[in-house]
């Protein structure tokens, strides 16, 4: 009998979980070594159980802005024809209880997948023991919740232990009144005034659900706009839907303490202004899980932040230690970190691999409308790091759109002058993280604005504005001479 690569995997989120799957698909001996339950907090306290949240949420916000211009009509016995009730309500305590059961389910579904597929998976914590062996292994010491330890030995171990909410000194979560994102789904009521400290994804994610759920929201951004990351024509979009829903929007204030008085919380911004609300939602972004697993003393490398430094087949600085997801800083999104475990075994096990490349990622924030972006943006157009030429068309104009009472949102696409090559694009659409794809199979694959523009779409259909898009870039580039 031939030898058998033996694989060991610390943490069990996308870039953990996938990584598995691929490496005994592949016949390698594998364990995956996890403390909190297979797929990480991806599955259990971020992405999937945000999202189910942000689901109910948008039933209510569909119902809310639309039943009237659409033409339905509901009798809920209002006293005041001309003051209705709000028609529809939410039990939050209904909606948690569905969104950590939907998580447990999905966490059970990966784990056995990943046992069919013939990988062991260890309850515990993993730690790298500092040298590696003559042979070219390392030892990885997991120790149980009993205290017990077991040692493992490995040809190549893959570090994916992600990240957690970052936390403010003088804003600590308590888990009732000031809470971080993975605590939010142990609340039985409704906040009546929830303040969201952050105004990146996470943060706008959140107050846009919780406004639509019919909390009263402040969301308080230290930056001029929300989303500052993102295309900043679909920050203005998303600023202005929030507003005008009644989100209380702080521009340029910083949270510097939230305290818990009685039964409310106060926070104080760094200008001395201080706002209450019932309860507070601490989302100011996420440290990675990298310290005290021997990650140094076996020769990896950290950066400043405490991320793991890799590169592009997902190597550390350390001989068989390779590093996937959030606590390599490189991408915060579960399909980067599933791509990083998957390119981190093919690169060790010997097969066809291609370098992670950052330029074909497509990402979605899941507010209301939802923002999705692939390629370049337009940032870069701007900075001058690439040559590109944008065309934005609003909704509005779209036939399906106007059907639907969609009046928020638009597609622009960024092309090269020259050849009319699709290098990126922008959909905020209802759905945009669906209407994205065609954009990313055009980046991915260098299709040019002419190929879009000369595929047939359905009418009406919001992905006609693709197309759309595409014949006005054609058109432009034709009439200059491109």
């Amino acid at each position: 009998m031939g030898y058998v690569t033996r694989i060991v995997i610390i943490g069990g989120g996308p870039g953990g979980y996938e990584a598995a799957l691929v490496a005994a698909q592949l016949g390698a001996d594998v364990t995956v070594v996890d403390c909190d339950g297979l797929g990480g907090a991806s599955v259990l306290t971020d992405c999937v159980p945000s999202k189910t949240l942000i689901a109910t949420a948008e039933v209510m916000t569909n119902f809310d802005s639309s039943y009237e211009e659409l033409g339905i009509i509901v009798e809920d016995g209002s006293p005041d024809p001309d003051r209705p009730a709000r028609v529809v309500g939410v039990d939050l305590g209904k909606v948690n209880r569905r969104v950590k059961r939907l998580a447990l389910a999905q966490s059970h579904d990966i784990t056995a997948a990943v046992t069919r597929a013939g990988a062991r998976v260890l309850r515990g914590r993993g730690r790298l023991e500092p040298h590696q062996a003559a042979d070219g292994s390392r030892q990885v010491v997991v120790r149980a919740a009993d205290g017990s330890e077991e040692r493992l030995t490995a040809d190549a171990v893959l570090i994916a232990t992600g990240g957690k909410p970052r936390e403010l000194p003088d804003a600590k979560p308590d888990g009732e009144r000031i809470l971080n994102w993975t605590q939010v789904y142990d609340l039985e009521e409704q906040p009546e005034e929830l303040i969201v400290v952050g105004s990146g994804v996470t943060g706008a994610e959140f107050a846009g659900a919780y406004q639509a759920l019919g909390s009263r929201v402040t969301l308080v951004s230290s930056r001029d706009r929300v989303l500052p990351g993102e295309d900043p024509d679909a920050a203005v979009v998303l600023e202005d839907v929030f507003r005008r829903r009644g989100m209380n929007v702080m521009s340029r204030s910083r949270a510097a303490s939230a305290k818990r008085v009685g039964d409310r919380v106060e926070v104080t911004l760094s200008d001395g202004r201080v706002i209450t609300g019932s309860h507070c939602l601490m989302a100011v972004g996420a440290v990675p899980n990298t310290a005290g697993i021997g990650l140094e003393e076996a020769g990896v490398t950290l950066k400043e932040s405490g991320h793991i430094w890799t590169d592009r087949v997902s190597r550390t600085t350390a001989p068989g230690i390779y590093a996937a997801g959030d606590c390599t800083g490189v991408f915060a999104l579960a399909s980067v970190a599933a791509m990083q475990g998957r390119i981190a075994m093919y690169h060790f096990l010997g097969e066809t691999v291609a370098p992670l490349n950052l330029k074909t990622v497509s990402a979605n924030v899941f507010t209301d409308p939802e923002i999705a972006t692939v390629g370049y943006s337009q940032a870069d157009v701007d900075s001058g790091r690439i040559d590109a030429r944008a065309v934005k068309l609003p909704l509005l104009r779209n036939a399906r759109a106007k059907m639907q009472g969609i009046r928020d949102g638009f597609v622009k696409l960024f092309c090269r002058p020259g050849t009319g090559i699709v290098v990126g694009g922008v959909v905020v659409a209802p759905r945009a993280s669906e209407l994205i794809h065609p954009i990313s199979i055009a980046v991915d694959n260098n299709l040019t604005v002419e190929q879009i523009a000369n595929t047939f779409t359905v009418y009406p259909s919001l992905s006609g504005s693709i197309a759309e898009v595409a014949r006005q870039l054609h058109t432009r580039k034709t009439s200059e001479g491109g």
